[in-house]
């Protein structure tokens, strides 16, 4: 047997899991890819009795379920490459070969990725990234960041232009890794925990604290009742749509379009704002818990949220038809920043990102958690690739979103006061958890030692498979339109960096 198959949010032993030759493990894992309907959800090693052990996992959309192998290498080994067969691996390997020290001898970008404290050769430093270049006198290059004049996190991106014409764009970062993978080992209250988990990115902060409960409560063999299940989805759904509001106001702010710029950001602010009054923070910081809730939901919050929405619905909805038949706009929407679905597979694409280029990719509906499978959601899917069609489904998607929300407040389950406590997590155990936030497809990870207590974690924000969907997304585009290729995919710095 080559692999384990698990379902999202299934706890297995980690014994359980096939260790594979690595020609095998390899084999074995760029085979799958060869099938449109799976994809790599995560790759990644931990040092595990004296060896790097190397656990991938391939998600099966088509039938919502996970692949699970494993092999065991050794620190600074030289090994053929998954980048080799398939492009969606390179980041991944990239990261175990910075961690452990693990060359992949035909791998074609072989760069550190985050430039953690921990990594494998010290020397490497993030002054000294090796950018591509091209020696010639018709080209120059363009450095942004990292420090930027906007509010925004830092990140060096690194033009190569033929006049105002984009030829290459390499985008670093890792100026702010946190190490929050190791910090969840370090700390050993609950508490604690979710608290980085609300960190992990704060425009995340359901989407992250969903996965990290569904994955403990997992671990702990705690089944979730109907109120805990309801909250997560309806905060997940509220995220969505004050996330793509704040979006579309970037976007037009980046055209010059005031109006929908000034509309769209403070139609965004009572939807987030509700939040605090859920929860005291307009982020949804405190509200998601394992095993429980200190805010649980009641038809006076529903009243509240409703007419949130009213109030919402008739000025986004003209927004939206002022914003998509003015000239100007579309002008500058149509056409710019393409990805095309064959360099959208290739490289993994998730979540939006991936909806945009024509491929579906939603685990929303490929593996369904909480309540979403009664929901039965069909993804927005677009096929251009472009600006336009990344904002053509963040609206479509916000009106989804409103109608998910106004069937979920049809039926508001009482709260369950009588719930048992969380128990240790069971021992030798490993599960995967998958929730598809805003911006994509989120993946935790977690193994456990012989106590039941975390022996590794690993964190996959979206934003680790979509940053590559940008630099080609800005290929012969003119350097003018790289703030609205960046800001319509709106992906995250400190997601990725962790």
């Amino acid at each position: 047997m080559n692999c384990i198959t698990v379902k999202n949010n299934q706890r297995v032993p980690l014994s359980s899991i096939p260790l594979l030759e690595y020609e095998q493990f390899l084999e074995h894992n760029t085979s799958l890819l060869k099938e449109t309907q799976n994809h790599c959800v995560n790759y990644y090693g931990l040092s595990y009795q004296g060896q790097i052990k190397l656990i991938c996992c391939i998600a099966n959309d088509g039938e919502g379920t996970i692949y699970v192998s494993s092999s065991h290498v050794k620190a600074g080994q030289s090994l053929p490459s998954f980048t080799a067969h398939h492009l969606a691996f390179e980041k991944f390997e990239r990261e175990i070969h910075e961690n452990f020290d693990i060359t992949y001898i035909d791998h074609p970008w072989l760069k550190p990725v985050r430039y953690p404290f921990n990594r494998a050769d010290s020397s490497k430093t993030i002054a000294g990234y090796p950018f591509f270049n091209i020696e010639s006198e018709e080209l120059h290059e363009v450095g942004v960041g990292p420090i930027h004049a906007g509010i925004i996190e830092p990140g060096h991106f690194r033009f190569i232009c033929n006049g105002e014409q984009i030829l290459h764009l390499e985008i670093q970062l890792g100026y702010q890794h946190r190490g929050i993978e190791q910090l969840f080992l370090e700390k050993k209250k609950i508490l604690q925990r979710i608290t980085l988990a609300e960190s992990i990115a704060g425009d995340t902060v359901t989407g992250h604290t969903t996965a990290f409960v569904n994955l403990w409560e997992s671990l702990c063999g705690f089944n979730p009742d109907r109120d805990l299940q309801f909250a997560r989805t309806l905060a997940l759904e509220i995220e969505r749509i004050a996330v793509h509001t704040g979006d579309m106001s970037a976007i037009c702010t980046d055209v010059a379009y005031q109006l929908g710029s000034s509309v769209f950001g403070r139609l965004r602010t009572p939807v987030i704002n509700y939040f605090q009054q859920w929860c005291g923070n307009r982020l949804a910081k405190s509200l998601i818990r394992a095993g429980k809730t200190n805010f649980p939901y009641s038809n006076e919050l529903a009243e509240k949220l409703l007419k949130v929405l009213d109030d919402y619905e008739p000025d986004f909805n003209e927004m939206c038809k002022e914003t998509f038949s003015l000239p100007t706009a579309l002008g500058r929407f149509e056409k710019t920043g393409i990805v095309s679905r064959d360099d959208a597979s290739n490289i993994g694409t998730v979540g939006m990102s991936a909806r945009t280029s024509g491929i579906n990719r939603d685990i929303r509906s490929s593996h369904p958690h909480d309540l979403y499978k009664e929901l039965n959601h069909q993804p927005i899917v677009k096929r251009h690739g472009d600006v336009y069609s990344r904002a053509q489904v963040r609206k479509e998607e916000i009106k989804q979103s409103i109608g998910y929300i106004r069937k979920l407040l049809q039926n508001i389950p009482e709260e369950n006061k009588s719930r048992p406590e969380l128990r240790v997590p069971d021992a030798n155990m490993f599960v995967i958890s998958l929730i598809e936030g805003w911006r994509g497809e989120i993946c935790h990870c977690a193994i456990t030692d012989d106590r039941g207590d975390l022996l590794h974690y690993k964190i996959k924000d979206p934003s680790f498979h979509n940053w590559l969907a940008l630099a080609l997304a800005v290929r012969n585009n003119e350097i003018s339109d790289f703030p609205i290729c960046n800001k319509s995919f709106d992906l995250s710095y400190c997601g990725h960096d962790l």
